[in-house]
């Protein structure tokens, strides 16, 4: 990674903030930190950070706050940490906009993995290729100027899921393996990660589908992978 990469961190825990901020400093990253939500909120402004790591537990602001202030203007990635290992937050996280979810407490190389795959799918995210629109009924996806509309309203998804949603669609009627889809998206460390793949395909349909546990358009083969169809 070059020294042009922005990292906000964003944690109420002095040890741990001062731990990432050395970590990330040596592999070269620019590194701002805060540790409340305003801080935090502030700092996004004043910095444009090409990737976020937030802390649910803030004094002032619950993460999630700070998540929703942060998606009204920017799509840039978002790394959640947090000591809530529940399944009903991770998925409240990334309903909210989080591009990732890191339990705490964590390996430091696993983080930086993740980090870096988050970094990578902000990056490719702002390239827009010269292609089609693809009409699906009730929305349509713009491949062109990375955008989702449904029943005429912008649709707002994360890197994360845009990577997902794109990959699918320039597949249609094809079934992408879930396999190909961690690594395009995630990279290759993430291969044997189905379960996190799963409630990126939920939040999906629940953005686009009319009825999402019915998917017409996102399409589960059982087993092995995901197909887009119009």
């Amino acid at each position: 990674m070059t020294g042009e990469v922005r990292v906000l961190v964003v944690d109420d825990e002095p040890q741990l903030l001062r731990a990432l901020r050395i970590n990330l400093k040596t592999r070269g990253f620019v590194v701002t930190t805060a540790s409340t939500g305003a801080e935090a909120l502030a700092a996004a402004a004043r910095t444009n950070p090409h990737v976020v790591v937030l802390d649910l537990g803030l004094p002032d602001i619950d993460g999630l706050t700070v998540l929703e202030g942060l998606r009204g203007w920017t799509n840039v990635p978002v790394i959640v940490l947090s000591a809530r290992a529940d399944a009903a937050d991770k998925v409240a996280a990334l309903d909210t906009g989080a591009d990732d979810y890191v339990t705490k407490p964590f390996g430091m190389e696993e983080f930086l993995a993740r980090l870096r795959a988050a970094v990578r799918r902000g990056a490719a995210s702002a390239v827009a290729p010269e292609t089609p629109v693809v009409d699906a009924g009730t929305f349509t996806v713009d491949l062109s100027a990375k955008q989702v509309v449904r029943d005429g309203n912008p649709v707002h998804l994360t890197p994360t899921e845009w990577g997902i949603l794109e990959l699918l669609v320039r597949n249609e009627g094809k079934m992408v393996g879930q396999k190909e889809i961690l690594q395009s998206v995630w990279g290759p460390t993430y291969v044997t990660q189905t379960n996190y793949l799963r409630v990126y395909l939920a939040s999906l349909r629940r953005k686009l589908e009319a009825d999402p546990a019915q998917p017409e358009h996102l399409v589960t083969e059982a087993g092995m992978g995901y197909r887009f169809v119009r």
